[in-house]
C-alpha cells in the first residue's frame, strides 16, 4: 500500500493537479494544511483525500515530520502542490517498490522553466519506517535519517528510478518574482551553516544564491569551501559546487570553467542530472570555435533528454556554425518542438529558414519570436529585433 503525504497552505489552483497526478497510483491521499484561508482544503476533500490540520510549526522539517503520523501505507510518496507525477513513472516505481531491500527511491524530477539544471534528484519515495525522520531547514530531507538507518541496518538500499518520475513548476522565473523564495532560502541557509559550519549542500545554496545576486566574492569563498568539506562519495552536492563556481567565473569562456565542468561531467551521476554542465561547457566550446567537441556534447544531451529544447537549440546555433544549414533547420525545428516559448528558438529559426530562401517562413518565424518577446515582458527586446526583422523580410506582408 502507498500513501502519499503532503504539507499545503493556500494552494487551491494548484492541489487538484496534484492529486489527480497520483490517482490510480496512490491507495491513500493524506493532505496536511497548515492555515489555508483560500478553498485548499475542500478542494482535496473532493479529490477523496483525508485532511488533517496543524499550525505551521516554523519549517518544512517538522511539519512532515508530523505528516507522517497519519499515513499508513508501506510507502510514502511525498509531494509540494506545485509538482506532479508522471504516468510514464508508475510501472518503474512499481517494480522498484516491489523489491524486497530497497528503502528509498530517488526522484529525477524535471524542474521546468529553471535557468539551470533541468533536472533535480529528491528522495521523496520510501518505505514507512520509523527511523526515517525529516531534517534540515527550507529544502528539507529523509537524507541524514536513511543515512544513519543504513549504518545500522545495512541490508537496505537506496535505487534510483531511471524515468523522469515529477514535474516540478516551483522554479519558474515568473514564479519566483512573485515570492520572497530567494530570501526564505538566504535565511534558512544562513542559520544552516550556524549550525553545520561548511556544510556542502548549505554552502552550495547560499553560494549559488550569492553569485546569482552579485555578491561574487562571498559566493565564491562559500562554494570553494562546501567542495573542500565535500567528501568524494556526496556525488550530487558535489556536482552542484562544480557547476556553480564554473558558472561564478563570469560569462567569458575560461579554462578555469572548463576544468570545473569537466570534473562535474566526470561524477558517476545520472546523465540527465547533469545537463546544466555538459550544455554549458558546449556553450564555452562554441563560443571558442571548437566545434567538434561541442556538437558531441550536445548531441549526448538530446539522446539522454530530448524533451529539454535548450540542447536542441545549441545544437541548431553549432550546425549552423559549420556551415550545415539542413541540420541546424532539423535540431531549431526540434527545439520549437518541445519548448514552443523560447523567443531566441524562433529568432535562430527564421535566420536559418532566410538563409534557406524561404522568406514566408522566416517572416512567420520572426512574427512569433516577437509575439514571444512582447508576451514575456520583454518589449525592448521585441521592439528591436521587430526593426531587425524587418530590415529583412516585410513583417506585415
Amino acid at each position: 500500500m502507498l500513501s502519499l503525504s503532503m504539507i499545503v497552505r493556500d494552494e487551491a489552483a494548484q492541489i487538484e493537479d496534484c492529486l489527480r497526478s497520483v490517482q490510480g497510483f496512490a491507495d491513500e491521499l493524506v493532505v496536511v494544511d497548515t492555515g489555508s484561508s483560500d478553498d485548499t482544503v475542500a478542494r482535496a476533500q473532493a479529490l477523496g483525500a483525508r485532511v488533517e490540520q496543524i499550525p505551521w510549526p516554523g519549517d518544512f522539517a517538522p511539519a512532515r515530520n508530523q505528516a507522517l503520523q497519519w499515513v499508513s501505507g508501506d510507502w510514502v510518496l511525498v509531494l509540494d502542490a506545485d509538482e506532479r507525477l508522471r504516468p510514464e513513472a508508475w510501472a518503474p516505481l512499481r517494480a522498484l517498490m516491489a523489491q524486497p531491500d530497497v528503502l528509498l527511491i530517488n526522484l529525477l524530477r524535471h524542474e521546468r522553466g529553471a535557468a539551470q539544471s533541468p533536472y533535480s534528484n529528491v528522495s521523496r519515495l520510501f518505505r514507512r519506517h520509523p527511523a526515517i525522520q525529516w531534517s534540515r531547514a527550507y529544502h528539507s530531507m529523509v537524507d541524514d535519517s536513511v543515512a544513519e538507518l543504513l549504518q545500522r541496518e545495512p541490508h537496505w538500499r537506496i535505487a534510483d528510478c531511471p524515468e523522469p518520475a515529477l514535474l516540478h513548476d516551483g522554479y519558474r522565473p515568473e514564479l519566483l518574482a512573485q515570492g520572497n523564495k530567494a530570501q526564505r532560502l538566504r535565511a534558512a541557509m544562513e542559520a544552516e551553516l550556524e549550525r553545520r559550519p561548511g556544510d556542502p549542500y548549505a554552502c552550495a545554496k547560499l553560494g549559488s544564491l550569492e553569485v546569482a545576486e552579485g555578491n561574487r566574492e562571498r559566493g565564491i569563498a562559500l562554494l570553494q569551501q562546501g567542495l573542500e568539506q565535500c567528501p568524494d562519495s556526496a556525488h550530487p552536492e558535489r556536482y552542484e559546487l562544480l557547476l556553480h563556481l564554473a558558472l561564478a567565473q563570469g560569462a567569458a569562456p575560461t579554462p578555469a570553467a572548463d576544468a570545473l565542468y569537466r570534473q562535474a561531467l566526470a561524477l558517476p551521476l545520472a546523465q540527465r542530472l547533469t545537463l546544466a554542465a555538459r550544455l554549458n561547457l558546449a556553450a564555452q566550446l562554441l563560443e571558442r570555435g571548437e566545434l567538434q567537441e561541442a556538437e558531441a556534447l550536445c548531441q549526448r544531451a538530446t539522446a539522454v533528454a530530448p524533451e529539454i529544447g535548450l540542447g536542441w537549440y545549441n545544437l541548431g546555433l553549432i550546425r549552423r556554425r559549420q556551415g550545415d544549414l539542413a541540420g541546424a533547420l532539423e535540431a531549431y525545428r526540434e527545439a520549437r518542438r518541445v519548448q514552443p516559448d523560447h523567443p531566441e528558438t524562433h529568432q535562430n529559426l527564421a535566420v536559418a529558414l532566410l538563409l534557406g530562401g524561404d522568406i514566408e517562413g522566416a517572416r512567420a518565424s520572426f512574427r512569433q519570436a516577437i509575439a514571444l518577446l512582447g508576451a514575456q515582458g520583454r518589449s525592448e527586446e521585441a521592439r528591436r529585433l521587430r526593426q531587425q526583422a524587418g530590415e529583412l523580410v516585410k513583417l506585415e506582408a
